[in-house]
């Protein structure tokens, strides 16, 4: 059991910087510093219809001089707690491009394009609401489920079973005014979350199961003996075609190795995107691309309400990677909280030494080393990965007491952001203080 007492630093009240709009959805911001307008209104602003104008981090630098240390180079150290305005606007950014699969994919099963993107590659990010990303779209993805339907599922309305699904897009950004402002060639991998009934069932798949090629990956040594595992349902999504249809992976591999020829002599950046599913899929991307090539550049995954994806062998080749994963986590989403269980015996805190000294912590300290082999080598233990941002609904005023499906929205997600403070100062209690402070 990890007990962790890290040090936060006090509640921050300055007034943030204004945030990248999203076209046709207002979201509640932090309110200027007034305590008698504080309550009697709120500022509406959309997440992101147009690039982000902030080019300050408050420290003299740029967004385009410290976009490493953003894109996660140092785990994000310093910047989640409080939580840095230019990283807010980068992560609602990012999450907004999810925001466009969402819009784009056609979820009606009486459409004859059901499970399909109703936009032209072309057309995509404007028809989504999104015109002025700097961005293009230059690849459809699609997830195939590797389920193999019994026969009397023939029987079933069509859009039960469908196979293949579009699940996102790749787009790279083309605008010369937004890569000087980012500081790099930024290309974006967003993939949706779960939609078709074949997806929900992969994602009842929750034993662990080998990475292919699991043994070579293991070659480096590693702290578990059992070797990177991963989800099974996630890995069939990932790794499944049906027909002419290519799998994701193959997709995206295809895509990356083409853009690496085009512009692999420039400063360039992955960042892959995803919320629930796509969340999940977007860490499998990650792990994939950094085993499959060679010099790739800086590799970001944002990742919104996401389940778990692998073992803890999982996450320590993706720490050697260099792959860098900041988790956005609503405290109240039971979906982060599955499949199966976390084990974590280290009670020793990395950043203060601080070893708490209570009774549960050195029963878990003595667990027997029998029964901990025991326990690692199931199919059910899992392991969080990256930094991890948590919020909570039930802090904010206008999310306390939504319901579960709520709490999971994208949406949601993107709002808890646009408000969140720090840990121990966040939105509601931030504005009490104020109140009280003004009166």
């Amino acid at each position: 059991m990890k007990f962790s007492m890290k040090p936060v630093r006090p509640c921050t009240l300055k007034p943030p910087t204004t945030l990248p709009p999203l076209h046709n959805r207002c979201v509640t911001t932090r309110p200027p510093l007034s305590s008698r307008t504080i309550l009697s209104m709120q500022i509406q602003v959309p997440i992101m219809n147009r690039r982000s104008s902030s080019s300050d981090d408050g420290g003299g630098l740029s967004l385009s001089q410290r976009w490493m240390d953003y894109q996660g180079i140092k785990n994000w150290e310093g910047l989640l707690d409080p939580l840095d305005d230019t990283l807010r606007e980068e992560i609602i950014r990012y999450g907004s491009f999810v925001e466009a699969a969402y819009r784009s994919y056609e979820f009606d099963p009486a459409s004859p394009g059901y499970s399909h993107c109703r936009h032209s590659k072309a057309k995509l990010l404007s028809r989504a609401g999104f015109p002025a990303t700097g961005y293009r779209v230059s690849r459809n993805l699609s997830a195939t489920s590797g389920i193999q339907l019994p026969r009397w599922a023939e029987k079933t309305p069509e859009w039960m079973s469908v196979q293949s699904s579009w699940i996102g897009f790749v787009a790279v950004c083309q605008d010369k005014r937004e890569i000087e402002r980012l500081g790099r060639r930024d290309v974006v991998i967003a993939l949706r979350g779960t939609a078709t009934c074949l997806e929900w069932l992969e994602n009842l798949r929750a034993t662990l199961t080998p990475l292919p090629a699991a043994a070579a990956a293991v070659g480096g040594g590693g702290d578990y003996e059992c070797g990177p595992m991963v989800e099974s349902g996630f890995l069939s999504l990932y790794t499944s075609s049906v027909g002419s249809s290519q799998s994701l992976q193959s997709s995206i591999r295809d895509e990356i190795s083409r853009i690496l020829k085009v512009y692999g002599d420039e400063p360039l950046s992955i960042t892959i995107s995803g919320h629930s599913l796509g969340a999940a899929l977007a860490i499998l991307t990650a792990y994939d691309i950094k085993q499959t090539f060679q010099n790739l550049p800086h590799v970001t995954v944002m990742s919104f309400g996401g389940p778990r994806v692998g073992n803890p062998s999982f996450r320590c080749h993706l720490e050697r990677q260099g792959t860098k994963v900041l988790r956005i986590v609503n405290s109240d989403d039971p979906i982060t909280k599955v499949p199966g269980f976390v084990i974590d015996n280290d009670d020793t805190d990395t950043d203060n030494n601080v070893r708490i000294n209570n009774i549960e912590a050195r029963y878990m300290a003595n667990i027997s080393g029998w029964f901990q082999k025991l326990v690692e080598d199931t199919q059910w233990v899992y392991a969080d990965v990256g930094c991890e941002l948590r919020l909570s609904s039930r802090d904010s005023p206008s999310h306390s007491g939504i319901s579960i499906a709520a709490c999971h929205d994208l949406r949601t997600y993107l709002d808890l952001v646009s408000g969140f403070v720090s840990s121990n100062c966040p939105i509601r209690a931030t504005a009490r203080k104020i109140i009280s402070c003004g009166s």
